[in-house]
């Protein structure tokens, strides 16, 4: 029993289809981890303000060397242990930007 034209047609269209599908996925796959890694860039050369929310993985040197505020520890007194530090905390920062705003006021 042999196959129709039509029959191979069908066929070559369905792989033809699949390909394609299979090229745009990885396609958008490799466009999200580009734009994925030029977020995190960018963060890491925002400017911080001065009320700041403490994400995952953070701790006190990371955001003091981040936002350039060596004395994070003094100006909140609600943080008794600097180690123990988490998601959600907020936390005064001061840096060159936030003195410039609060000496204009």
């Amino acid at each position: 029993m042999g196959y129709s034209r039509g029959d191979s047609a069908s066929w070559y269209c369905a792989i033809a289809l699949l390909g394609i599908i299979l090229l745009g996925s990885i396609r958008e796959s490799t466009v999200a981890e580009l734009e994925e890694v030029r977020g995190n860039h960018l963060n890491d050369h925002k400017a911080c303000d001065e009320i700041y929310v403490v994400g995952e993985g953070e701790t006190l040197n990371t955001i003091s060397e981040k936002c350039g505020d060596p004395y994070i520890v003094e100006r909140n007194p609600h943080i008794h242990d600097p180690d123990d530090v988490f998601p959600g905390l907020v936390i005064r920062i001061i840096t060159p930007n936030n003195t410039r705003k609060l000496l204009k006021t």
